[in-house]
């Protein structure tokens, strides 16, 4: 039987992938650089073994798994082409794989990985189904009915599949330096949609997928009224959200999320319509939405002396003002700290005035260098470009985030798509450092 290869296999998707196909009973190994990545933790508790990037680990009897970030011309997978050893690139891979199930590619824009992550949550508990979601996290459940994947449109990746649903959460210009303009983005959505066996679940409130023309069903849902599944009457509380569904204007029920903000509910209104159009228990997708704890690096609540912390992958305008907006709803009465780290120069360039408004929703903003890409190492402008479009014009550093003591009681959002998380993690220090102190003053007096 053959070994499964991945090289890069600490990228989110690949990671997962190669949890599905460990679970599934295979033998699975892989490369990658040697800094630590969230995302081999779950790796490593399978122990699925893990090494440097050499071309000494590419032997006969491999399968190579290559990741999207690596060129032909890198060193494993040069190797193996010497050999004449398979090489699949990741997302190919993937679209053999979820042939014989019934399968749900979720994607837009914005909301990929939570949404998948929720619909997982869902229909994982009420019918056996493997998924592999966009925060690293995949399983290979045996006697899976359903396959739920997050499918990427950078550099139209996602037409490798051909799913037997798509859920459209919406379409937005991202990626620029491969996507020319909403236009060339919707193209690729609408080229996927042609390939969905079944139906395509859209947001009906988005204005470009009103455009989609497919040949087979488009169940649209939303806020308005003109959508088949519509969410109304919404209640929005530091606890979460609950709303009601409308199915063509008949009462469905009463549902309730632990998360806050529109895009939450929407991103829940999508898998109860995906649930009620395969007739699964509306009573069980209540119960199973309740319970959702969100997926990783979105939202993610840490708290910390008088500070709350939250690690959120917002690298997007639209990202970054609903991050802010859910902030506000669950902690109406705290400031709100903005600290953000740019994605790539070719997006920080393109949206530079939209990264500064919605980061100045926002109480304060702090800003981290540009963080580049395998793909785009440098570009032709620098952080400082942001930081004077927005309040206080303070750029931070890993080894001074004491300034970010001056906010007793706020809310802390490290939003980015690089490694903010460094900065949250070194912020950490900072306040256990001070708590250290605080306790050995305290103990000082008593003495």
């Amino acid at each position: 039987m053959t070994i499964y290869h991945f090289v890069g296999i600490k990228g989110s998707g690949m990671s997962a992938l190669a949890q599905i196909l460990h679970d599934k009973g295979f033998q699975v190994q892989g490369s990658d650089v040697d800094k630590y990545f969230f995302t081999q933790k779950a790796l490593e508790e399978k122990q699925i073994p893990i090494t440097t990037f050499s071309a000494d680990n590419i032997k006969s009897g491999l399968t190579i798994i290559a990741g999207n970030a690596f060129p032909d011309t890198h060193e494993e997978i040069e190797r193996a082409m010497e050999l004449g050893i398979p090489v699949i690139r990741y997302h190919k891979f993937l679209g053999q794989l979820i042939d014989g199930y019934t399968s749900i590619a979720i994607t837009g824009s914005h909301g990929k990985t939570s949404t998948t992550g929720l619909l997982s949550h869902v229909v994982g508990a009420i019918r056996p189904t493997s998924y592999l979601i966009g925060d690293g996290t995949g399983s290979g459940t045996k006697g899976a009915e359903y396959f739920a994947l997050e499918a990427c449109e950078y550099q139209r990746h996602f037409l490798a599949y051909k799913p037997t649903y798509a859920i459209m959460t919406n379409i937005d210009w991202d990626h620029p330096d491969y996507f020319k303009s909403v236009d060339d983005v919707f193209n690729a959505f609408e080229t996927l949609g042609k390939q969905v066996k079944k139906a395509v679940f859209a947001l009906g409130d988005d204005v470009e997928l009103r455009k989609l023309t497919l040949d087979i069903p488009i169940i649209y849902f939303g806020f308005g009224e003109e959508n088949e599944f519509q969410a109304k009457n919404v209640i929005k509380e530091t606890t979460g959200t609950r709303f009601d569904v409308y199915h063509r204007d008949e009462f469905l029920a009463s549902f309730e999320i632990p998360a806050y903000g529109d895009h939450n509910v929407l991103n829940a209104l999508s898998v109860i319509a995906l649930c009620d159009y395969e007739g699964l228990p509306v009573d069980a997708v209540k119960a199973e939405l309740k319970t959702f704890e969100g997926v990783k690096r979105r939202f993610s609540i840490t708290d910390k002396g008088n500070q709350v912390l939250v690690d959120d992958y917002a690298h997007h305008p639209s990202e970054i003002r609903a991050t802010v907006n859910a902030a506000r709803q669950k902690y109406p009465d705290k400031k709100i700290v903005a600290v953000f780290q740019p994605h790539t120069f070719t997006r920080t360039r393109t949206f530079l005035q939209g990264f500064a408004d919605s980061l100045n929703l926002a109480d304060e903003v702090y800003l981290c260098d540009i963080f580049g890409s395998a793909r785009e190492k440098t570009g032709n402008l620098t952080i400082a470009d942001l930081a004077h479009k927005t309040k206080g014009n303070h750029i931070i550093k890993e080894e001074h985030t004491e300034e970010l003591l001056k906010y007793p009681d706020a809310v802390i959002l490290f939003m980015g798509a690089g490694d903010v998380q460094k900065f949250q993690a070194a912020y950490e220090k900072v306040l256990d450092q001070e708590a250290f102190t605080d306790a050995q003053l305290k103990k000082s007096a008593i003495n």
